[in-house]
């Protein structure tokens, strides 16, 4: 019998025995973070919230998606989930920021180093493969319970697509376009910042979309280890087995999901067209 499971647990007991300190001091940065993003989405009265979101989905995607907001913000706070929103909203701001601060450069390494592209790949099929439950184990050993393991799990979860999707936007630059670039004397910066970076945008930014889609999926799931937010109405739902609770946590989760992938889709499709 092979045990592989027996040799990661000492691992992952290693880690946290002699990295500890590392972890505390991540802990607090994270953590600040997203009672940062959550003290500025509190602070507002609600409607100001709803106006200005709602103001947003108008500017990006029209008349449609701003009704759609005002009705689908509007139910929610009057349902009495308006704070776990606003907690669910702050954990998936906060980890996708961080899930692209790691994922974008990430994406660009793979994209100009082959073997680093060869090298990342592998992790990525882990990363998007492995059963989302499974990475909440390590996160918890880490950090104890809380919002941050929910946010350490939602990163690793959700950083694959701005990996991808940025090492695929930068593969697809015309090869033409940069030999024309490099026979004008411009440096390997100049090229990735004022060529490649952005011709590969749209693409880019539809990995951003997918990010923030993959974030709220697993900010859901972190409710398991006392991540809060709409996650923990959902799973108390589920455990009381209270059908009406589970719903109405879960219809506020479609409609977050919704304005989110519409008003993120929209900066993709829009700069697609300028292109």
């Amino acid at each position: 019998m092979i045990h592989i499971g027996d040799y990661i647990e000492q691992f992952i007991n290693w880690l946290t025995l002699n990295f500890a300190p590392f972890f505390d001091a991540v802990k607090v940065v994270v953590e600040s973070i997203v009672n940062s993003v959550e003290w500025v989405l509190m602070f507002p009265p609600f409607y100001v919230i709803i106006i200005l979101v709602a103001f947003l989905a108008w500017k990006r995607t029209g008349w449609g998606i701003m009704l759609f907001t005002l009705a689908g913000l509007s139910l929610i706070w009057g349902m009495g989930y308006w704070a776990e929103t606003m907690a669910t909203l702050a954990l998936i701001l906060s980890s996708a920021f961080i899930a692209l601060l790691l994922g974008i450069p990430l994406g660009i390494w793979a994209a100009k180093n082959e073997l680093a592209g060869k090298m990342i790949r592998p992790m990525l099929d882990l990363m998007q493969t492995m059963p989302a439950f499974v990475y909440l184990i390590p996160a918890v050993l880490f950090f104890g319970l809380g919002k941050v393991p929910g946010a350490f799990a939602t990163v690793i979860f959700s950083m694959p697509p701005a990996v991808r999707l940025t090492t695929l936007g930068l593969r697809q630059v015309p090869k033409d376009i940069v030999e024309a670039t490099r026979s004008f004397g411009a440096s390997s910066r100049q090229l990735l910042f004022k060529v490649e970076l952005p011709l590969a945008l749209p693409t880019i930014l539809a990995g951003v979309n997918q990010t923030i889609m993959m974030a709220l999926s697993m900010v859901v799931i972190s409710a398991m280890i006392a991540a809060g937010g709409l996650g923990e109405v959902v799973l108390k739902g589920i455990t009381q087995l209270k059908i009406g609770l589970g719903f109405e946590g879960g219809i506020a989760v479609v409609i977050l999901a919704i304005i989110l992938d519409r008003i993120t889709q929209s900066f993709g499709l829009k700069t697609s067209a300028k292109a």
